[in-house]
């Protein structure tokens, strides 16, 4: 129990600010609610992902990282799948 969570308001703020983050980065039109969903499952899928290979973020600040690294991820998935601009 060393491990500090994020709290639920917490991870709707900084999921939208990662989701936000990603949506910059990856060129893409998305709104405020579909960056906070893109930001939330992205930590969490990146979090999972990363815990494959043994690497593992905590907080604030990993929960930011994990979240953009995993919006990316479903950002570039969705435009693979569709074969258009997300």
């Amino acid at each position: 129990m060393d491990r500090p969570e994020v709290g639920w308001i917490a991870a709707i703020i900084i999921g939208g600010l990662a989701g936000w983050l990603a949506e910059m980065f990856m060129k893409s039109n998305t709104g405020v609610l579909m960056n906070i969903i893109l930001g939330i499952v992205g930590a969490a899928l990146a979090s999972f992902l990363l815990g494959l290979i043994g690497v593992g973020f905590g907080g604030w600040l990993g929960y930011l990282v994990a979240g953009f690294i995993g919006a990316c991820i479903l950002i570039a998935l969705a435009r693979m799948l569709s074969g258009s601009r997300v």
